[in-house]
């Protein structure tokens, strides 16, 4: 559980918000393994607060996908099995293009300046551990002048489920550079005001990061 930086929110209104966004960045980072306890003492002392902002921000989490309650273990890190996964891809295969075709007359010139920057960053970082967050502060730029705000809080839960596998595509995969690409294309499609091509790019997008990922966890099994 040192995995959490300690804190000191005792006197702080919103101490469960605290808890439960740096459980979700622990979580979604890989911090912590799928299937490991989240101990709500130790969480507590560690924020130096009671066990009832704790039990707040992992009943959240669990909303969010990201806890599961098991009997006799109590709050554990979910797991994904490969078929949830896929599952989790063809949902923001539906929503993402959505989001992009709706988002795309809204784009204003600061935007996709802010855009091309993040893509730039995503394609010259050589460390591992920043991908997740590159690739997502990219598409999110994008999708910030959608107007379809429930979809992108779905797509951005189903993101929080998937981050981790994420990660592990971009690093064990030829992800990386495949992503790099799609992400100029997207971009360029974007620029050219061209709505319809952003989403079904995204679309292709997403689907293959999917059929990449899924292939490298059979191997994974099939070696075991």
């Amino acid at each position: 559980m040192m995995k959490l930086k300690s804190m000191d929110i005792s006197a702080t209104a919103s101490a469960s918000s605290i808890i439960f966004d740096a459980l979700r960045k622990a979580i979604i980072e890989g911090q912590f393994q799928e299937g490991e306890p989240l101990r709500q003492d130790e969480i507590a002392k560690l924020f130096n607060t009671s066990r009832i902002p704790v039990r707040e921000a992992i009943s959240r989490l669990e909303e969010h996908g990201l806890v599961t309650t098991q009997r006799y273990k109590g709050a554990v890190v979910a797991t994904l099995s490969p078929a949830e996964t896929a599952e989790i891809f063809d949902l923001r295969a539906l929503l993402e293009p959505d989001i992009i075709r709706n988002a795309v007359p809204n784009m204003t010139t600061d935007l996709l300046a802010d855009a091309r920057q993040k893509c730039a960053a995503f394609s010259i970082s050589d460390d591992p551990m920043t991908w997740g967050d590159l690739n997502r502060d990219f598409h999110e730029t994008l999708y910030a002048a959608s107007t379809l705000s429930y979809f992108k809080d779905v797509a951005a839960n189903a993101l929080d489920r998937v981050e981790r596998q994420i990660r592990a595509q971009l690093l064990l995969t030829d992800g990386m550079a495949r992503a790099e690409a799609e992400h100029v294309a997207i971009l360029d499609a974007c620029a050219a005001a061209d709505a319809d091509r952003a989403a079904d790019l995204t679309r292709a997008h997403i689907l293959g990061a999917k059929t990449s990922l899924l292939r490298k966890l059979a191997e994974g099994r099939d070696g075991a």
